[in-house]
């Protein structure tokens, strides 16, 4: 059985995250999605919740895989060798994400040499989404439907109704 592992902060899922879900379910049996918990970053959604809106989104998810969603914090080779992973899934929409990527990919090898990096490419509707564009559209009281499921875009236009009627 062939497991990967495709870490983010996830904040929230977007169509593309899924995309790439799908796409990594025609090439492995198992899928830890693995939501981040980045002390540099000041996620709009704690890592709970966004473990349980991703467990939720994935149940319209139609793939081949078995999916497991967990929360991790620390290095994601040291997750990966726990887990026994084969891969490090990781997007890339454009020319941009791949330096940095790249850099990564390099030194999650050198720190776990029996993990390999796989890179996948969202389709080419989704190359310009990202969480944050979601969070600013949505924050500025944007419509996010072709961004994100149903449910996601409902808690997040909620966290900002509330955030704009404490202003």
């Amino acid at each position: 059985m062939k497991t990967a592992i495709y870490p983010g902060t996830f904040d929230p899922i977007t169509y593309g995250h899924l995309d790439i879900i799908e796409r990594a379910s025609r090439l492995f049996d198992k899928i830890i999605i693995t939501v981040a918990q980045n002390p540099t970053k000041s996620p709009l959604l704690s890592a709970e919740e966004r473990v349980e809106l991703i467990r939720k989104v994935l149940v319209d998810v139609d793939v081949d895989a078995t999916l497991i969603v967990e929360p991790f914090e620390g290095l994601i080779v040291d997750f990966a060798r726990k887990r026994k992973a084969d891969a490090i899934i990781r997007g890339l929409r454009a020319i941009s994400d791949f330096e940095y990527e790249l850099q990564m990919a390099l030194v999650n090898r050198r720190l776990y040499p029996k993990v390999s990096t796989v890179f996948l490419m969202p389709h080419e509707k989704y190359t310009y989404l990202n969480s944050s564009i979601v969070k600013e559209v949505a924050s500025f009281g944007g419509d996010i439907e072709n961004f994100v499921p149903p449910l996601v875009r409902e808690t997040i236009e909620n966290i900002y109704k509330q955030k704009r009627k404490k202003r």
